[in-house]
């Protein structure tokens, strides 16, 4: 493990620190104080190793090692010293090192008889409104709607990355920020990466994590409806899960006889297995100077519509390709009972004849599932016709009269899905394409995407990759889609769907 994966490494411990008290509502106690401040010594330790690395690679002069050791120096004195309501200015003319002021800092404690968890609190209540405000600034500013934005951030919509970065360094204890550059500016930002308490890089934790949830959670993906939301808790495949059979029928006891023992029987049930899925994407030392938010806030989003599209994509694959499952044979087939023998159009005959083969359906032990239709799938196209056939309480028959139409009840009883997935997966209009009817989900297990732990909204977090100038996010969700049980579903192979610019 290298210095910088050691000082990430120390930093993410920090954080964890952070935030369990954070969430309980407390201080830190003596012994995480203790852990928290031993922490930071070992990554200021490995952060002067780097940069004395990095700075004898490229050759850097003693004059910029100085100049670069004396600004970490102040900064962190004014960190110390503002933290504690102690005066900063002292130490820094006289040159104090920095464990001198830290000594300081405790014999401060001791005389004043304040509890270890005292920095913790210390303007800490302003500090989070800030960056409360500022990430929700950055959200409304790029044009995404907020339900409760957090006090004062309409009044910080105004302002540029440069200027939120000035006023989260001054917070910090840096001075004369408003003479510097951009790039000047960025730079000081950069040195902050691994600072957990540190407002700008929280400020853009902040305002990604938010774009990134209203993202996932507006995104138009349709597989959630007719699949069901399993839970695994690693990364094993899960081969040792075992359908109960049905219970044995009542059976009658005459007067002084016995109850006959009931044998169950088991079927193993198909495998499960998570696999990880992400992507990387980067707020760069020019989005930054170029002042480009969307990065910060667009990109996030819709990076997160992309982990909702892909599941949805793998699911309709499962549809439309027709892979072997569980039992080595095709999921619609003639082996499962599930796949009409010839492809039509939105009809009552077609629709009458897969609501009896679903209800039809028998489980692995020979009795009846009684599986009720709940929801149809349709390609873009086929919707229209499919509300006809069931909002219709008449309908013509053969002799042009009016009959009634016995799907008309069904109407509030079935949902239709559709989704254009289907299309692009069939080569697009003027290609057959199937439908399927599905039963509902609490009488058959069809199809089931497992999440890590139950967890479907991806996770994020801010990573650093050498060599790039940029704050850099890492996104990744981990998630199975596997068919429980092919009974659930029939099969229209479909017919052919013309373009609608085809039509006269």
């Amino acid at each position: 493990m290298n210095k910088k994966q050691q000082r990430q490494q120390k930093v993410f411990r920090q954080q964890e620190i952070l935030n369990a008290a954070k969430t309980a509502q407390r201080e830190l106690t003596a012994e995480e104080q203790q852990e928290f401040n031993n922490l930071q010594r070992e990554i200021d330790d490995l952060a002067a190793q780097i940069e004395e690395d990095e700075r004898a690679a490229a050759g850097a002069s003693d004059n910029q090692r100085s100049l670069e050791a004396e600004r970490q120096r102040i900064a962190e004195i004014h960190s110390m010293c503002r933290d504690f309501n102690m005066e900063a200015d002292g130490y820094i003319r006289n040159g104090t090192p920095l464990e001198d002021v830290r000594a300081a800092v405790i014999e401060q404690m001791r005389s004043t008889g304040e509890p270890i968890g005292t920095p913790l609190r210390v303007n800490a209540d302003e500090q989070d409104k800030f960056r409360a405000a500022a990430a929700d600034a950055l959200i409304m500013r790029s044009g995404m709607n907020l339900q409760s934005p957090a006090e004062g951030a309409r009044e910080l919509m105004g302002m540029s990355l440069r200027d939120l970065a000035i006023e989260s360094l001054s917070s910090d204890g840096e001075t004369g920020l408003s003479r510097r550059s951009s790039d000047e500016i960025y730079s000081m930002l950069q040195r902050q990466f691994y600072n957990p308490t540190a407002a700008f890089p929280a400020i853009l934790d902040n305002a990604v994590n938010k774009a990134y949830v209203e993202g996932h959670n507006t995104v138009a993906v349709t597989f959630d409806k007719w699949t069901k939301k399993g839970s695994l808790k690693d990364f094993k495949t899960h081969d040792n899960n075992y359908l109960a059979g049905p219970a044995g029928e009542f059976l009658e006891v005459p007067e002084g006889g016995e109850l006959k023992h009931d044998t169950r029987q088991d079927e193993k049930l198909p495998t499960r297995k998570l696999k990880t899925y992400g992507r990387q994407f980067t707020l760069t030392r020019q989005a930054f100077i170029n002042d480009d938010i969307d990065l910060v806030t667009k990109m996030p989003a819709k990076y997160a519509a992309s982990a909702r599209k892909t599941i949805n994509k793998q699911c309709y694959q499962v549809l439309v390709n027709n892979p072997a499952i569980y039992d080595g044979t095709p999921l619609f087939g003639s082996a499962h009972k599930n796949l009409l023998a010839s492809g039509t159009g939105i009809t009552q005959a077609a629709m009458q004849a897969m609501i009896m083969a679903l209800q039809n359906q028998q489980d692995q032990f020979g009795e009846a599932c009684i599986i009720r239709p709940a929801i149809i799938i349709v390609p873009s196209g086929y919707a229209f016709d499919m509300y006809t056939l069931f909002y219709s309480a008449t309908i013509n028959t053969s002799g042009n009269t009016q009959a009634v139409n016995p799907l008309y009840r069904y109407k509030d009883q079935i949902e239709v899905v559709e989704d254009p997935t289907i299309n692009v997966l069939c080569g697009g209009f003027g290609n057959q394409m199937p439908w399927w009817l599905l039963g509902n989900k609490d009488d058959t297990d069809f199809m089931e995407v497992d999440y890590l732990n139950g967890q479907e909204i991806p996770t994020i977090r801010r990573m650093e990759s050498p060599g790039t100038l940029g704050f850099i996010w890492d996104v990744y969700l981990d998630w199975g889609v596997s068919v429980m049980d092919y009974r659930g579903a029939i099969k229209n192979p479909g017919i052919t769907v013309k373009s609608p610019l085809d039509l006269a």
